[in-house]
């Protein structure tokens, strides 16, 4: 799948179960092991697991392995492993605390449309 197509399919899977302040980092010079990082803000721990299996599921659908899910048991922060895409949907506290924004640099990768407005800035 292309990794346009599917950075789209996992915004759309995070805006679909109200996730905010969705950004999404191309990171392929960075990194050996990912193209892109795409973080979300939750507002409960209930709401940050309905956003990983509304990505684990959109992404499965779509034929895209998901090689993982982390952190479901502490809540706060979980991560969803697709390979080529990492996905961190944190409690707005603890996204702040680790500034994932800040260690992964650069600018937001702008999104087309299909509808719905592009990845937003992070709250600060």
């Amino acid at each position: 799948m292309d990794i346009r197509k599917k950075q789209r399919a996992v915004v759309d899977a995070l805006e679909d179960v109200k996730g905010h302040d969705i950004l999404v980092f191309n990171v392929a010079r960075l990194s050996p092991f990912f193209e892109r990082v795409v973080i979300a803000s939750g507002d409960s721990s209930r709401q940050l697991k309905a956003l990983a299996d509304s990505v684990r599921e959109r992404l499965g659908a779509l034929g895209a392995r998901v090689r993982g899910v982390e952190g479901e048991a502490g809540g706060e922060w979980l991560l969803v492993d697709l390979g080529d895409i990492i996905v961190h949907v944190m409690h707005p506290a603890v996204r702040s605390h680790y500034n994932l924004e800040e260690i992964w640099g650069g600018k937001p990768v702008k999104l087309a449309g299909h509808g719905k407005a592009p990845a937003r800035r992070a709250r600060r």
